[in-house]
């Protein structure tokens, strides 16, 4: 098991993995997950850019730019880097699977005070039940004539969705499909309650509402102007997510797993951005002739298409920025054959008590390496080309890998991979690590695949322009 782990103490791995429990515990909300990346790229000494305002690129430095403030994209410029050379490239994403809370969510039944909400993604919406949830995103206040957003995030519990009793539902360990309008909508409180507490009771109807203040229940509005330090009639919109308010934590007899919440995709989005950054401590980036690059998109849960997902014209519209050149117009074009991305995001493994559910020859282990994704329908982006080129970069750094292909009667997931090289025609290959539970509101994984994870992307940013120049095909 010690080669498996790359030889790294065990101090090592769980550092990393602490460290990464620390990322996610505040990545709460896509928002809050380019807040994260964005405190860690500005200590790390990255310059933000603004999409709307021009651009002074040199080389050897380091800068990041966000749209939506939900996607991010960062990248360190090669000392030897001209226009038309290549762009080293990792992408992942920032959202995961929860529910949010609806523009109007002003529900009463029964003297309980409830808030409606929205599935967002495909998750495993029964794990959401009997946990204790809080609320956190973003919300569009209006001060002095402005239109600010704010971020918010009430780490006490504040809702719950109460399962039905045993006794009233006999079947429900033979069959449990909550219907997702009517089960999942979370208390917040009762209306004797809240009339002790305020005075009033709420209404129990939002659809004539005309101000925000007055779609939601005071004692959320509440909440949220305590948390912000405004009015309510500042309120003008927000976009919540729920979130449970336990963090993750270290797990299993030896420690060696990880219990947390979006794992799917937060985890490739740290040690991307943590191989991107730690490639650019030593002298690497001064003689890197290739743009390094993470990028962090938003709404790949739902499908990418988005101003901020991976289907919208960002990524495009940064490398041509890059690329663009008075004296080489082709320099785009030229860079696309000579660049290369890495789609991360979290892979299945092997579950020991659904062996059945997995081919037999491809069921990734933990602490066994990454795992390169195939398939041949396009699910997943990877080629033989791709794969060898990471191959051949992991055995450099000493990282094991493994491979999956799900069953022929099995569906398969996809991820921006195949988006992304099909919109740029940059080769791309998939690739994550092992995880259980995926899509659950509890996820878990090994510890060691932070450190494997990191070290892979690492050495990807540092390697690839080298490797791709042994490389024969067009």
């Amino acid at each position: 098991m010690q080669s498996l782990i790359m030889k790294s103490s065990k101090e090592a791995v769980q550092s990393a993995a602490k460290e990464f429990l620390q990322f996610v515990n505040r990545g709460v909300s896509p928002y809050h997950v380019v807040e994260e990346c964005k405190r860690r790229l500005l200590a790390a000494g990255f310059t933000e850019l603004k999409e709307s305002e021009k651009w002074n690129i040199e080389p050897s430095k380091k800068y990041f730019v966000t749209r939506n403030y939900s996607s991010l994209i960062a990248f360190a410029v090669g000392g030897q880097y001209l226009p038309g050379n290549g762009f080293s490239m990792i992408g992942a994403h920032t959202d995961s699977p929860c529910l949010k809370v609806k523009p109007r969510s002003l529900k009463t039944k029964q003297g309980c005070l409830q808030v409606g909400v929205e599935c967002y993604g495909g998750g495993i919406w029964n794990t959401w039940f009997d946990r204790d949830l809080t609320i956190a995103g973003r919300v569009m206040v209006k001060s002095d004539g402005r239109l600010l957003h704010k971020l918010v995030h009430v780490p006490r519990p504040l809702l719950r969705v109460p399962h039905l009793a045993i006794h009233l539902q006999r079947d429900i360990n033979d069959s449990f499909g909550p219907n997702k309008e009517n089960h999942l909508v979370p208390i917040i409180a009762t209306a004797v309650q809240e009339e002790l507490e305020t005075g009033s009771a709420s209404c129990g109807d939002a659809s004539c509402a005309t101000s925000t203040a007055e779609k939601h229940h005071p004692v959320l509005v509440k909440v949220l102007c305590s948390e912000l330090g405004v009015a309510p009639e500042a309120l003008l919109d927000f976009e919540l997510c729920l979130a449970d308010t336990q963090p993750g934590a270290l797990g299993g007899v030896y420690e060696e797993f990880i219990y947390s919440p979006r794992l799917d995709n937060l985890h490739s989005c740290y040690c991307a951005l943590q191989g991107l950054m730690q490639s650019c401590s030593g002298d690497s980036l001064a003689k890197d002739p290739n743009i390094r690059m993470v990028t962090l998109y938003d709404n790949e849960e739902v499908g990418s298409e988005s101003a901020q997902g991976a289907q919208s014209n960002l990524t495009e519209l940064i490398l041509s920025r890059l690329a663009a050149s008075s004296s080489n117009l082709t320099a785009f074009q030229q860079a696309a054959p000579l660049s290369f991305m890495i789609s991360a995001d979290m892979a299945h493994a092997v579950h020991p008590n659904y062996i059945e559910k997995h081919e037999e020859n491809h069921r990734p282990a933990f602490h066994k390496g990454p795992v390169i994704k195939f398939n041949s329908n396009q699910r997943y982006a990877t080629t033989a080309v791709t794969a060898s080129v990471v191959r051949e970069v992991a055995s450099q750094v000493g990282v094991p890998l493994q491979d999956v292909m799900v069953r022929n009667d099995s569906p398969c997931g996809t991820t921006i991979g195949p988006i992304l090289a099909a919109r740029l025609g940059i080769p791309v290959m998939d690739i994550g690590a092992p995880q259980l539970s995926m899509h659950s509101i509890r996820e878990m994984c090994c510890t060691s695949s932070v450190l494997q994870s990191t070290t892979l992307f690492k050495g990807f940013f540092e390697l690839f322009p080298t490797v791709r120049s042994t490389l024969v095909v067009d």
